[in-house]
């Protein structure tokens, strides 16, 4: 299909949210390298919209998933996370092959477009595949490829060649290296022996790449890791000398203590919510935004795998992260509108735009005033999605995606799939 021309766009007459959450009304000019300024309408543009009925918006980042994972999506229903693993999803991961993880991702890729997401921190197996076919969705992503031995099915136990072929992949870099890079993925304390959690870290901290990892994210895995080393999972990763810089990704950190907090602000780490997933799985423990806060701890948000939340909508999980805090909180005075989006949208450079024509969109209310609201709590169609000047998406229509193909594709593949589950 025919791409629009990559380039600045003026949009008229609209309503823009940056990232401080206020809203801006005018003529606006979105440029390629992420910024805006108003328009004096003489402007050489490769494309003028009509925003009357828009809303501009930075886009979302999801800081932890599993892309392909939508191929598991609805597998394992009531089941607690352990068994949920044992049970449902290790079993099925035996049979991923590189066609499987590429349908996945496409299905991923298209879902996290059409409901405003442009980046997404990745963490699974046959990682090239995925930064191809992220490559040619045209979104940004930082994709962790594990190293555990054990659970890697496109590599010998025991051999070490998934993390040689990390180091491959880190080293060369991707097909579109302004927006897919490669790092470091550690699935987590309870899989992951002292040696390659070392090796993990090691390459992290040698090539500057992202270095992720599960943290914290049952009673029973911290219980078990106390048991084991006198130490709480994050104690235990600062013993090993495992955090890299400003470069680690600690998702889940629903069991958290207060000591283990300043260790992730010392070494700059993000720490990535995942409410809702952590609720379907019945985790027990939630992230403390308060705390983590008052730590100085870089929080993110992540909606984790299709497998565990059923969705990758940002939008919807930004809702989820505002309610669960201020229920476990109890004071409703936690994560506003405005607190909650710049959390959803730090450090987008991306562009989405919402129909104002979607009655979850109304009242806009005076002065654009329940607006921002709206988007987090009620939703809306995403019509355009820009990423570096490129259309992603325009007019309720996914570009460089065709849906249509990408779900007849993913139901076959599930059914093959999961054929020699028994």
């Amino acid at each position: 299909m025919e791409l629009p021309d990559i380039g600045v766009r003026r949009v008229t007459k609209t309503r823009l949210i940056d990232h401080d959450g206020s809203v801006k009304y005018g003529d606006f000019l979105l440029h390629v390298d992420g910024s805006f300024s108003e328009s004096n309408g003489d402007e050489d543009v490769v494309e003028e919209i009509d925003g009357s009925m828009r809303l501009i918006t930075r886009s979302f980042q999801n800081w932890h998933t599993h892309l392909p994972m939508v191929l598991n999506r609805g597998m394992g229903e009531g089941l607690p996370l352990m068994e949920w693993l044992e049970k449902s999803i290790f079993p099925a991961e035996k049979f991923l092959t590189p066609e499987f993880v590429e349908i996945g991702t496409r299905a991923a890729a298209a879902e996290l477009i059409s409901t405003g997401t442009t980046f997404a921190c990745d963490m699974y197996f046959h990682t090239e595949v995925i930064g191809k076919t992220l490559a040619e969705s045209g979104l940004r992503a930082e994709l962790c490829g594990p190293i555990t031995d054990g659970l890697t099915p496109n590599f010998k136990h025991g051999s070490g060649d998934a993390l040689k072929h990390m180091q491959k992949l880190i080293k060369e870099g991707s097909s579109r290296p302004d927006r897919i890079s490669y790092g470091i993925g550690a699935h987590s304390v309870y899989v992951c022996s002292e040696e390659t959690l070392r090796k993990a870290s090691d390459v992290s901290k040698q090539t500057g790449c992202k270095l992720s990892i599960h943290t914290s994210e049952t009673r029973k895995e911290v219980a078990d890791c106390h048991s084991l080393t006198g130490m709480y999972p994050i104690e235990y990763l600062d013993s090993l000398e495992f955090f890299s810089d400003g470069n680690t990704v600690c998702a889940h950190c629903g069991w958290v203590t207060k000591k283990e907090m300043r260790i992730l602000s010392k070494y700059e780490a993000h720490a990535v919510h995942c409410p809702t997933s952590n609720q379907k799985l019945a985790c027990g423990g939630t992230l403390s935004y308060p705390a983590m806060k008052e730590a100085g701890v870089d929080v993110r948000l992540g909606t984790d795998g299709a497998a565990s939340n059923n969705s990758l909508d940002m939008r919807s999980e930004s809702k989820a992260a505002s309610l669960v805090q201020r229920h476990d909180h109890w004071d409703a005075r936690i994560l506003n509108p405005i607190e909650t989006w710049k959390l959803a949208t730090k450090g987008s450079t991306d562009w989405v735009t919402w129909n104002l024509n979607d009655i979850r969109m109304r009242p806009i209310g005076r002065d654009n005033r329940r607006i921002l609201s709206n988007v987090i709590y009620s939703g809306g169609d995403v019509m355009d999605v820009f990423v570096g000047g490129e259309a992603l998406r325009r007019n309720g229509e996914t570009l460089t995606i065709d849906e249509s193909k990408a779900c007849k594709e993913i139901e076959e593949a599930a059914i093959d799939y999961y054929s020699e589950i028994k």
